[in-house]
């Protein structure tokens, strides 16, 4: 799949050439909602306003190489807004979504208590820092994709990353101090 020359047909108008760029992407499009909104429905929700979103504004798409950053920006800025308006906000995922593959090869039980203790460990952190490290680790993205998604500079994604898997560390190792 050329995704330039999709992206190129898509800005001419070819919603085929744009529904092939999201499906090819559609389970880390999912997976991405889903760990802002738990919530299978609303992150079908979301996914379904930025495809909107993405149609009627990709002729301001500079980069036809960034379409995948891009839209999962668009995604997010989605999921937060849905959160605002339902005036809660969750970033814990769902580590079973996350991690298919392990969750078959492994015991059921043992799975599960990796996802309590990993929730467990996680509400340590503070709002920015859980967001980071989820899109970090849970969703693979590099730090300028991040950086992108949240609005900061590299530096501050960078740092609410060292500080957050600090904490943890801390915590895990019983020296909790601040």
């Amino acid at each position: 799949m050329n995704v330039i020359r999709l992206v190129n047909k898509a800005k001419k108008g070819s919603k085929e050439a744009l529904l092939q760029l999201i499906m090819a992407e559609k389970d880390d499009y999912y997976r991405l909602a889903l760990t802002y909104l738990e919530n299978s429905h609303d992150a079908m929700d979301a996914m379904a306003e930025m495809i909107v979103k993405v149609y009627e504004n990709i002729d301001q798409l500079k980069k036809e190489e960034a379409f995948y950053s891009w839209s999962k920006t668009i995604l997010v800025n989605c999921c937060k807004s849905m959160l605002r308006k339902q005036k809660r906000l969750v970033l814990i995922d769902d580590w079973h979504t996350s991690n298919p593959s392990q969750e078959q090869t492994s015991n059921p039980y043992l799975s599960s208590d990796r996802q309590l203790d990993i929730k467990e460990l996680l509400i340590h952190l503070n709002e920015q820092q859980k967001e980071a490290i989820q899109l970090k680790y849970f969703h693979d993205l590099d730090y300028q994709t991040i950086a992108d998604m949240t609005s900061v500079s590299i530096g501050t994604v960078k740092s609410r990353i060292f500080q957050g898997l600090k904490k943890l560390r801390d915590h895990y190792r019983g020296d909790v101090s601040g």
